[in-house]
């Protein structure tokens, strides 16, 4: 029966060697990043702020609409009145008695008061709208506003990412093979590095005798121990890998 082929071992120098190569790989994908800046988010929080403008938008239209609706309801409820009035002014010429006189003139009572209840609130619905549509200029002009911004700033963006974009995803792709090549374990462990880092630095060299993430010293021995690639380190103080120097 033919032997199983036996998996070759990975030693603890070539786990170092696969997590730094891939620092290096993915700090060149930062620097290109860095190079958007804040662009990304400034564009996405104006994306954020021109949808909340939309809905305010949408909404005080709505609301100038009811006023408008509200204002012409009341008008034609007052010519409704008015010819109300003028059937019962008629109606009282052919009265037969004073009862149905009086009737015909509470009718016309109650019509002149629905009339001028009809001009109150219109007069304060006019007032309300005449506000309402101050507003809704006001947002319409912020909204433009705000839109020419966004327009600029993402073919300020667009420029970048056109000039940076076949670089990046070129080492995402090498990024991506070379994680391949990392035990689950240590790739989460770097992964969860390198999101907490503020500099995206998971693995760094020893640099002058200190830790080249935080830059505290790292005593003689300990050094020496990162200098035999036998068993991986990290720093005491930031936590990061350390290797070699000369690495």
């Amino acid at each position: 029966m033919a032997g199983t082929a036996t998996k070759k071992e990975v030693t603890v120098a070539e786990k170092l060697d696969a997590l730094y190569q891939l620092q290096k790989i993915d700090s060149e994908i930062d620097r290109i990043r860095t190079v958007r800046g804040e662009l990304p988010l400034e564009v996405q929080d104006l994306e954020d702020e021109l949808l909340g403008l939309e809905t305010r938008l949408n909404k005080l239209q709505d609301e100038v609409k009811e006023i408008e609706q509200d204002i012409l309801d009341r008008k034609n409820a007052t010519k409704d009145a008015e010819v109300a009035i003028a059937k019962y002014k008629e109606q009282q010429n052919n009265v037969r008695n004073n009862r149905e006189y009086e009737s015909l003139e509470k009718e016309i009572e109650f019509q002149g008061l629905e009339i001028k209840l009809h001009e109150k609130r219109s007069k304060e619905a006019k007032f309300t709208l005449t506000n309402k549509v101050e507003i809704l200029d006001q947002t319409k002009a912020k909204y433009e506003l705000r839109k020419s911004d966004l327009d600029s700033k993402k073919a300020e963006l667009d420029e970048i990412i056109a000039e940076t974009q076949k670089e990046e995803d070129a080492l995402q792709t090498k990024s991506d093979a070379a994680k391949k090549n990392i035990e689950e374990r240590l790739l989460t462990a770097y992964t969860r590095l390198r999101t907490n880092a503020k500099n995206g630095l998971a693995v760094v060299p020893v640099d002058r005798d200190s830790c080249g993430g935080c830059f505290n010293k790292i005593p003689p021995q300990r050094q020496l121990d990162i200098q035999s690639k036998r068993k991986i380190i990290v720093c005491e103080h930031c936590g990061r890998v350390l290797v070699p120097s000369e690495f």
